[in-house]
């Protein structure tokens, strides 16, 4: 079957994965081009944007968005001893998942009024109660989500990638079914409904590739499992730092909910823009090569694995930093051609542009964060994660009072971005400050990473990693200075976005490898492997 075949070398996965989360990606921004033409920066979209925190909060809590990197091992582990003992701890831990989501499920049906209330306290009574039927709605899809994330572990060790990586784009299918049949009938329920579809085709698409891999189900619950119990220990931490996130957003949330109508749809509609070369970059590069990091740090390979870390590190700093310049450079002309239609206005197109702007500041570091994390779970460290993402939340929530509080009045800070990005920021010009906020913020935490991880490993060269940051910095700069004035000079005579950004992107991308192939960096073979199956 082809949705089961293997893949059979990390160069081949990672392209698949790359290709897929492009895919998914690009969908994603279909999705929110039709949110944006259908509800424009509105109060509807904020609510849409809003129910999602409450759900993702309880998903982390329960099962965490770690399952893989805690699950794998294990499931490793105990397959390599007795496959049936394997597949029958999935099914315990399925079944226990079940009846954790019922009872949460009532618990938060209950008290989802009083928590929404608290959260979007400054949205109006009606835009509340909406927000408070909407998640109740989203919540159904932890249900799938929480199955698929099992699933998807089975999937990922024994290598069939395909079929995980087609998940998120049947998802964003969901999504965008959504948008287009049932929001005419609904409204913005229709979202929701749309999102519970593309969450159950999200497990359902893993399922025959489970199958095939070997699992049946069978109705078994023992709480007092011996490796029941040690998932837990592993996955705990996970779940605090994974839950420590989604509070992150939730503070986030509330205070845009008093800066004005539009506020939280600027924030998530930026913040979905500078996830794309996230998950293509940083996300496929880390899930594909944690087997392998997880494989050679158990045999002792300690000389082995710090050179596939550094090796891994290296590239995707090398690929991830001159994509943020240009998302700096062509900030208007993504938000132009990606969300400017229907509803979406020129004003809402400027500030959003100014928030994606801003998120170039830590671009390379959150493609570099989940490379770092895979190195600790790898080492089964993830008490160190977890403590830095609550320091992390708590550094974000200060600073985003802090800013909010600046941003909101002029001074030398705000004169300074609005020439730097062009905007006159009359409108919700506050919400740049919960996005700077979030920017230092991940670049505080990427640096505590990287700073524990190499009192962890004392053997990590960290001199050739820090001698080509200089090198990437270098000529990531110049490319951007080159950006800049070609985008300026097809101003002049070409009126288009779409053909100004592919001539800037593709141009400045062969300047940038012109540079580093001059300074001599062996890190240009990783742009070969996503295009070449036949990598290491």
């Amino acid at each position: 079957m082809f949705l089961s075949s293997k893949q059979k070398t990390i160069g081949g996965a990672v392209s698949i994965l790359a290709i897929a989360i492009l895919f998914s990606r690009l969908l994603g921004v279909v999705r929110d081009r039709l949110l944006a033409g259908s509800f424009g920066v509105s109060v509807d979209l904020d609510i849409y944007f809003a129910a999602f925190k409450i759900p993702d909060l309880i998903y982390s809590i329960i099962f965490a968005g770690g399952v893989i990197v805690s699950l794998l091992p294990l499931f490793s582990d105990i397959y390599n001893k007795n496959k049936e003992k394997s597949w029958d701890f999935i099914n315990n831990l399925i079944n226990i998942f079940i009846i954790l989501f019922i009872f949460s499920g009532l618990l938060f049906f209950i008290f989802t009024p009083q928590i929404i209330s608290s959260m979007v306290s400054g949205f109006s009574p009606e835009a509340i109660q909406k927000t408070i039927d909407l998640t109740r709605i989203i919540f159904i899809s932890v249900f799938f989500f929480g199955l698929s994330s099992i699933f998807s572990t089975i999937l990922n060790y024994f290598n069939r990638f395909l079929a995980y990586s087609l998940a998120p784009i049947i998802y964003n299918l969901g999504i965008i079914f959504g948008v287009i049949f049932l929001v005419p009938y609904w409204g913005i329920f229709g979202v929701g409904f749309g999102v519970i579809l593309g969450s159950f085709l999200h497990l359902l698409i893993q399922l025959p590739s489970a199958i095939k891999s070997g699992y049946r189900y069978k109705f078994i619950v023992d709480f007092k499992d011996s490796k029941l119990r040690e998932f837990l220990s592993l996955i705990l931490p996970r779940a605090i730092a994974s839950s420590s996130s989604q509070i992150n957003f939730i503070v986030i949330t509330f205070i845009a909910s008093g800066i004005g109508a539009g506020a939280i749809s600027i924030f998530n509609l930026s913040n979905n823009l500078r996830y794309l070369p996230i998950g293509i970059i940083g996300v496929s590069f880390a899930t594909v090569s944690f087997p392998l990091l997880s494989k050679l740090w158990i045999e002792g390979k300690v000389n082995d694995f710090c050179q596939r870390f550094v090796k891994l590190f290296n590239e995707v700093l090398y690929i991830s930093f001159p994509v943020g310049v240009l998302i700096f450079v062509l900030r208007n002309e993504i938000i132009d051609i990606v969300l400017r239609t229907g509803s979406f206005t020129s004003v809402a197109a400027e500030i959003t542009a100014a928030a994606l702007g801003l998120f170039f500041i830590s671009t390379f570091a959150q493609c570099l964060v989940p490379i770092i994390l895979r190195g600790f779970f790898s080492l089964k460290d993830t008490i160190t994660p977890t403590i830095i993402a609550i320091f992390f939340v708590l550094l974000n929530v200060y600073l985003s009072f802090l800013f909010v509080g600046i941003f909101s009045g002029d001074n030398l800070l705000t004169d300074t971005i609005k020439n730097l990005m062009g905007i006159s920021g009359a409108i919700n010009f506050s919400v740049l400050g919960l996005v700077l906020a979030f920017n230092v913020g991940l670049l505080f935490e990427f640096i505590l990473l990287l700073f524990f991880f190499k009192k962890k490993i004392k053997e990590l060269n960290f001199r050739n990693i820090y001698t080509t940051f200089i090198k990437v910095a270098g000529a990531s700069t110049l490319m951007g200075i080159f950006a800049i004035y070609l985008l300026e000079l097809l101003k002049v005579s070409i009126n288009s976005s779409v053909v100004n950004f592919t001539i800037v992107t593709l141009a400045s991308l062969v300047f940038y490898a012109i540079l580093t192939i001059a300074l001599k960096m062996s890190e240009i073979d990783a742009v070969k492997r996503l295009f070449i199956k036949n990598g290491n």
